[in-house]
């Protein structure tokens, strides 16, 4: 017999249901394979808790390149307010605000939640980008259960790219100064 076990338990469950056959049943034909009951898999991976502050919101920081964003998000109509001014007066480009709403496209979310947001440092396109990773953390604080959709998007990574600091003897990090051969 040339099974293969993944664990301990596995491997008990086998030998008890062997066991209950052969009680049952008489002797079986030399390599024939015994029949496998449904194993019952249980999650041990916890789920995690849900995170509100004393007003019913999710908070959490997010940063991409020099910009930070502050972001409390509690149910709501769908309201995206961002240093005190509504994300079209805000984030102008529509690609920004697409950026934005991106987390709730993927978890089937839009108009569910009003977002609330503080965001400095950096320019416009660093910081829609600190409030989507804000949106995403405090989303997945919200509602646990939604954490593996959005972290299969990528969206609970901080992206790390910054810009290369400018070095001494050089134009920009990497340019030189034009060569004069005379």
């Amino acid at each position: 017999m040339s099974d293969n076990r993944q664990s301990l338990a596995d491997l008990g469950a086998t030998l008890n249901q062997q066991a209950a056959t052969a009680t049952a049943q008489p002797a079986a034909v030399e390599g024939e394979a015994p029949a496998a009951a449904p194993v019952e898999r249980v999650s041990t991976t916890p789920l995690r808790q849900q995170e509100l502050d004393k007003f019913g919101r999710a908070y959490a920081t997010g940063r991409r390149k020099d910009a930070v964003a502050r972001v409390w998000l509690k149910p709501g109509s769908g309201k995206i307010t961002i240093n005190g001014r509504d994300q079209e007066v805000y984030f102008a480009r529509p690609t920004l605000r697409l950026v934005i709403n991106q987390v709730f496209g993927i978890t089937e979310r839009e108009g569910q939640y009003d977002v609330i947001c503080t965001v400095k440092g950096g320019g416009l396109s660093g910081q829609a980008g600190a409030v989507k990773h804000g949106i995403s953390q405090a989303l997945t604080k919200y509602e646990p259960v939604l954490r593996a959709p959005v972290k299969a998007a990528g969206f609970l990574t901080r992206d790390s790219r910054t810009v290369e600091r400018k070095k001494y003897g050089r134009a920009k990090a990497r340019r030189s100064f034009q060569f004069s051969k005379r």
